[in-house]
């Protein structure tokens, strides 16, 4: 692998929108799909290498539906990122898993639509994504004492909450945690071949959990930057416990298939 493949990426979701300290660099990009949310930083954890990208740009201008995904994951690679940890904010579908828990998901489930959700626009190409996370990504953030391993996390369309009885309903089926970004970013992640795990941070209880006035996001933004600095740190130590090669193999499902896109 070459040394400029070694890169580890950090997609920062709500309130994340700085990472390092003052020794970075800040990389523009440009991609087939436009500009990506914010310039990238690249500054060093430990014995990596990091690029950060804020998802909802630098000032907080992209909702989730209008992130631009494709560019911000092709800008990713394109400065030798091959694996992401995305930091996100969710809601708990679950009364045991209340604000300030941390959850690594292994499962998702998509409910977003009008997403451009491939580059894949012409080919005959399938992607391999029953198992949606990197494992070993997982391993090193689930790891981390305190931390939850595990749950489905159901990505809605946003702008708005979910409503009480679609709350109620993603419960009943036995999903764990409710979020408006994990996707296309993971699928666009697998297609590019990069390894890519999430780690959310319970925000609140989703609106049919528990009675009261429904999910506001002025509160959603109070409790993340509560606990931002701990998530800041906690994602620095998953970052400590990977190793400098990457080793996965789970997250390359397109050898020996001629992709139709030459990737970055």
């Amino acid at each position: 692998m070459h040394d400029n493949e070694r890169m580890l990426g950090v997609i920062g979701g709500s309130g994340f929108y700085t990472f390092f300290g003052s020794d970075v660099r800040e990389v523009n990009i440009d991609t087939p799909y436009g500009q990506p949310s914010a310039p990238i930083t690249v500054g060093s954890i430990g014995r990596h290498d990091v690029a950060f990208l804020p998802r909802h740009g630098a000032r907080h201008e992209y909702s989730a539906h209008t992130v631009p995904y494709r560019a911000n994951m092709w800008a990713l690679r394109k400065v030798g990122v091959r694996r992401v940890f995305a930091p996100c904010a969710v809601g708990s579908l679950n009364p045991e898993l209340g604000p300030g828990v941390v959850v690594v998901p292994d499962q998702l489930v998509d409910r977003t639509n009008g997403r451009a959700d491939t580059y894949f626009d012409s080919g005959a190409v399938h992607v391999d994504f029953a198992d949606p996370y990197c494992p070993t990504l997982r391993a090193a953030a689930s790891g981390l004492p305190g931390v939850i391993d595990g749950g489905t996390m159901v990505v809605i369309q946003g702008p708005r909450f979910s409503t009480r009885a679609e709350s109620r309903w993603f419960a009943s089926a036995g999903f764990s945690l409710v979020n408006m970004t994990g996707y296309p970013e993971a699928v666009l992640a697998r297609e590019l071949e990069i390894c890519y795990a999430a780690i959310a941070l319970v925000t609140d209880l989703d609106a049919g959990v528990t009675a009261g006035e429904g999910v506001k996001a002025v509160d959603v933004f109070a409790q993340f930057e509560k606990n931002m600095e701990l998530f800041k740190k906690l994602v620095r130590d998953a970052i400590d416990r990977v190793a400098v090669d990457r080793t996965c193999t789970h997250c390359l499902p397109h050898t020996g298939v001629t992709l139709p896109i030459q990737l970055p």
